[in-house]
């Protein structure tokens, strides 16, 4: 790899950041909204799993005793 001068280097930089595509506002609000829901679904199903396992153990504790 060959060594660059800083300003060659910020150069390159604002040239490759130039060819970013950015996400439309719309995008961003749609993506965030997928996260949330997608978010509040999987603290559902968690919370029905540790409750599945909390019963399985209460059960099992309760033949030993």
């Amino acid at each position: 790899m060959a060594k660059v001068n800083p300003g060659e280097f910020i150069r390159q930089v604002r040239t490759e950041v130039g060819k970013v595509v950015w996400p439309t506002r719309q995008e961003t609000v749609q993506t965030a909204i997928m996260v949330l829901i997608m978010t509040v679904i999987l603290a559902f199903f968690f919370l029905s799993v540790d409750g599945i396992f909390a019963w399985v153990v209460k059960q099992l504790l309760a033949l030993a005793n």
